[in-house]
């Protein structure tokens, strides 16, 4: 049976910590107390499979206007059964993220799931501006590996 929640003390965060600083292609190497910070400041979404948790995302809102959805991820041996998809429902049908004018998220390789709830690419890229700090999380010593 699957089960999506927002209670926090649900969260597994050693098993997010570790997807995200060794699977994800977007944090590597994070520290755990990053993980820990970001999800008290965060709108966290656990899915959970009679139990034991299986996925997870949390957005970044200001609940009127703006919102950011990111890491979001489904354990590799749980993908290929519409988990994602029931995730980013329940994200989207989540009360305090109706109404927004922006709701933001960067995907490499997600992106036909995410359009199916309207997000497109930028509309105006030539407005938008980022500070994008690439391999952050990785220590000098993993990055000269890599040369």
């Amino acid at each position: 049976m699957i089960e999506i929640s927002i209670d926090k003390s649900r969260l597994n965060i050693d098993l997010i910590h570790h997807f995200l600083s060794t699977q994800s292609t977007w944090a590597l190497g994070i520290p755990k107390q990053l993980v820990e910070k970001s999800i008290a400041n965060s709108l966290c979404f656990g899915i959970y499979e009679d139990g034991a948790q299986i996925g997870f995302a949390r957005v970044v809102s200001d609940f009127s206007t703006f919102a950011y959805l990111m890491d979001v991820f489904i354990l590799p041996i749980h993908q290929g059964k519409g988990h994602s998809l029931q995730l980013v429902q329940f994200i989207m049908a989540h009360p305090e993220l109706q109404g927004l004018r922006r709701f933001m998220l960067a995907s490499s390789n997600a992106r036909g799931l995410y359009q199916r709830f309207g997000f497109t690419p930028l509309e105006s890229p030539q407005i938008m501006m980022e500070i994008n700090r690439l391999d952050l999380y990785r220590k000098k010593s993993d990055k000269s590996d890599l040369a």
